[in-house]
């Protein structure tokens, strides 16, 4: 497979992973002001099951299969910065 050079994907992609990186954070600041004194450990698990659930897109953002990428807590917990 080759890689991709096309700058305006590239920008597209890098646009895609910071607004995922957005969305993620945002969760963890509305976890932590539901939770109050929930642990960075629970927190966490609420992304993963957030991201398991995908609220609103249960099925996936569009026709066809739905995903399963975030279903292995192993998987997700790599995907942590």
């Amino acid at each position: 497979m080759q890689p991709i050079r096309d700058p305006e994907v590239l920008k597209r992609m890098e646009l895609a992973f910071d607004l995922y990186e957005a969305a993620e954070e945002i969760m963890r600041q509305n976890l932590r002001r539901r939770n109050p004194g929930a642990s960075e450990e629970e927190i966490e698990e609420g992304i993963r099951e957030w991201l398991r659930r995908r609220p609103g897109a249960e099925l996936g953002d569009a026709e066809g299969r739905p995903g399963h990428r975030f279903e292995d807590t192993e998987c997700s917990a790599s995907a942590k910065r």
